[in-house]
């Protein structure tokens, strides 16, 4: 049997002998699309053949990044956390090939596997029979989402510490289970955000959405919620899902581009419009 990758957002689907029916139930959602020619289909061999490269940054002690290069479906930016207790691979990626896996292998494999929300799915279920079936953690309100069911996968929701100094946090908005890692150590710590927020091209500066793509805003609300449920963890640099960081004072930055947001989503700006 086949297991079939979503061409658009590259999540797994269940193996089966055919590609599944209809459009990819993710990308049919209003924070995704399915491409106006149609619903597209792929394989993991297909993928580990087409000519790519790995792209590989330490981004700081204990922090990897990879990506492929070109990229494939969203392009997320995997992120892997070295800790005493074992390694966090956080967005896994939608893809499986043997010098991604030879290379995050090298630095400890993984204890656990986390996808800040269900668009970074990938291909977490073959990632995890590949690094010796170690458990993916899905937010319990994002459960549905899921196109790859597995024993692997455990249902988690709130905060909770999965490896020394790494501790989940249910911050919601762009899903209501969008969750972001939040990694304590010596230098102020560090915040792994999917698109929670993303960085924009003001250094300094994040944005939030319900969808990028389709550029649908989230609420006032919503926004002050996220940044309440992060106000207990300090950090002081941020990466996002797509390679955008923060690199200094990233809290403050959160804050900063929450207060800008609101004012303008609340009519707050509307006498300068």
């Amino acid at each position: 049997m086949t297991i079939w990758i979503c061409g658009t957002c590259g999540v797994e689907h269940p193996d089966t002998e055919q590609p599944p029916a209809g459009e990819c139930a993710i990308c049919a959602d209003d924070r995704q699309w399915v491409p106006a020619s149609g619903q597209v289909w792929t394989t993991l061999a297909k993928l580990a053949a087409d000519g790519h490269e790995m792209v590989h940054r330490h981004l700081e002690p204990g922090l990897h990044g990879f990506n492929r290069e070109p990229s494939f479906g969203i392009g997320q930016w995997t992120h892997l956390v070295q800790t005493p207790g074992g390694n966090l691979l956080w967005d896994p990626p939608n893809h499986l090939d043997a010098a991604l896996a030879a290379k995050i292998e090298d630095l400890g494999g993984a204890a656990v596997i986390v996808a800040s929300h269900p668009h970074m799915y990938g291909s977490q279920v073959s990632w995890s029979r590949r690094l010796g079936d170690v458990p993916v953690l899905v937010h319990s309100a994002d459960r549905r989402w899921v196109q790859r069911e597995d024993p692997v996968i455990r249902e988690w929701s709130g905060a909770e510490r999965v490896l020394p100094g790494v501790t989940l946090v249910e911050a919601g908005g762009h899903f209501p289970g969008a969750a972001v890692a939040h990694i304590e150590n010596g230098t102020g710590g560090a915040l792994l955000v999917g698109d929670t927020m993303i960085p924009v091209a003001a250094a300094g500066w994040v944005t939030f959405m319900r969808s990028y793509p389709n550029r649908i805003p989230l609420s006032a609300g919503l926004v002050q919620r996220i940044v309440d449920r992060l106000e207990p963890y300090e950090f002081d640099r941020l990466y996002s899902l797509l390679g955008g960081q923060v690199l200094a004072d990233a809290k403050g930055a959160v804050r900063r581009s929450a207060e800008r947001y609101i004012a303008w989503v609340s009519g707050a700006n509307d006498h300068l419009g």
